[in-house]
């Protein structure tokens, strides 16, 4: 039986709508996955403690580094994972470790607007930021092996929108690349998959993430037009997570039975985790959303 992930879950205007239509409103994360019968993904997050949006020039990167990168956050990041060990050795649940990336943290840096110039104003600045980033992005790493071993390290990015890249394959190439075949010789030394989360159309960027020793991509967003079977039969060893389109689900079960056939000739391809394309949205109902998981546990036993 195939696993049975909803990485991001869902929205939590979904969650309230569904308590108003007999969801138990006492029911945390783990028990709302047990009742709709589906696998736990946990997720932990190992990432700087910068604050969004703080730095215009090299000075107000100086004063935000010292604190930013220490092993301290690391320890403090990793404090979940210890109380997990033992649930996880009991394979309660599989681990998804959130790494900020290489595009996303200078852009949480810098804001959004200023990340795009700071490519042009600042190169030095942002090679330096992604020098420090894969430094701790590798501390951070070893630390967490030296606990245990997760199935997936996913790296926050976003770096697509609905009609492709927001950057040149020049400028990935210059500016995050090289950080990326950095962490990926420590990564591929131990059994985890390297997993990019990029929203939008990534279907460019694919032979750029492969060359940087990317393994995968998530969520894969039908409504930005991504294609996983198209995807599968181009790049046949790439994994995948995500690509079911969510737009079905509130449209009932012939819609949604429609949708589990398109996706999986990609399913029996191997490499790829049928999921949601991003979380499932307050427009799906309750009854809806039973009727998706209960299709999902049928199509799960089909391989």
């Amino acid at each position: 039986m195939l696993p049975r992930i909803e990485w991001a879950a869902w929205w939590g205007d979904t969650l309230n709508r569904w308590k108003t239509e007999g969801l138990d409103p006492s029911f945390n994360t783990e028990q709302t996955l047990e009742y709709f019968d589906m696998d736990n993904l946990i997720c932990i997050g190992i990432t700087p403690a910068t604050p969004p949006g703080v730095i215009q020039c090299e000075a107000d990167y100086r004063k935000i580094k010292e604190n930013a990168y220490s092993d301290s956050v690391i320890e403090r990041c990793l404090e979940p994972v210890k109380h997990l060990l033992q649930s996880y050795k009991n394979g309660d649940f599989a681990m998804r470790i959130w790494l900020d990336g290489f595009f996303w943290y200078p852009r949480k840096l810098f804001g959004i607007e200023q990340h795009f110039y700071a490519f042009y104003d600042f190169p030095e600045l942002m090679r330096e930021i992604n020098e420090d980033l894969v430094d701790f992005n590798i501390r951070a790493v070893n630390a967490l092996y030296n606990l245990n071993t997760p199935e997936l390290i996913g790296i926050a990015e976003d770096m697509s929108y609905n009609h492709g890249p927001m950057l040149s394959y020049n400028l990935f190439k210059q500016f995050i690349s090289p950080y990326y075949i950095k962490l990926a010789a420590v990564i591929k030394q131990r059994d985890t998959k390297l997993l990019i989360d990029s929203d939008g159309d990534i279907t460019d960027m694919i032979p750029w993430m492969i060359e940087a020793g990317i393994e995968g991509v998530y969520p894969l967003e039908r409504q930005a037009n991504v294609d996983i079977v198209r995807i599968r039969s181009e790049y046949p060893r790439f994994l995948m997570m995500g690509g079911y389109d969510k737009m079905v689900m509130p449209l009932g079960e012939e819609a949604m039975r429609a949708e589990f056939e398109r996706v999986m000739p990609v399913v029996k391809s191997g490499g790829y985790i049928m999921s949601v394309d991003h979380q499932t949205p307050p427009g799906v109902s309750l009854e809806n959303y039973r009727i998706y998981a209960r299709l999902y546990n049928e199509y799960a036993r089909k391989i």
